[in-house]
């Protein structure tokens, strides 16, 4: 039996009023939905690495602050296993671009407490665990499910 496995990044770019960036997503073939800036880790790419990366490529922003690993979600989604790694880097002075238009139709940023729906699932996941102070946690539920569906484990 093959199982899936996916290893990627969740950008948790926070500005000074402490809003959060989310892209509005609208991949073809896919629901539109709200995600953090981010995506898979190429082979020999730290998170962190793959964080600036990823950021750079989807939103044009160069000059975010230093990344730092904020949560680890390990969740199984239809019978695969998939590991995504929240890094937190405060924004700089650039305004985000949409690179991809494919992806993306907009970058936003929106209140903690005010977040748009529907979430995109990896990034509603990760989001509830770094809310929740979670270094490591393991997910289950419902998509869009944030802090409900974490547990901590370490």
């Amino acid at each position: 039996m093959r199982v899936d496995r996916v290893i990627g990044v969740g950008v948790v770019l926070v500005d000074p009023d402490g809003r959060v960036l989310l892209g509005e997503r609208v991949k073809a073939g896919e629901p539109p939905s709200w995600c953090l800036p981010g995506g898979a880790v190429e082979p020999g790419e730290s998170f962190e690495e793959a964080a600036v990366r990823e950021l750079r490529e989807e939103t044009g922003i160069h000059d975010a602050g230093t990344p730092r690993v904020t949560a680890v979600v390990l969740d199984h989604p239809a019978g695969g296993v998939r590991v995504t790694a929240g890094v937190s880097m405060a924004a700089g002075a650039a305004a985000p671009v949409v690179t991809e238009p494919h992806v993306f139709r907009s970058w936003r940023w929106f209140s903690p407490d005010g977040l748009p729906e529907p979430l995109f699932e990896a990034s509603a996941r990760l989001l509830g665990a770094v809310e929740a102070g979670g270094r490591y946690r393991v997910a289950a539920g419902q998509p869009n499910s944030r802090s409900r569906t974490a547990r901590n484990v370490a």
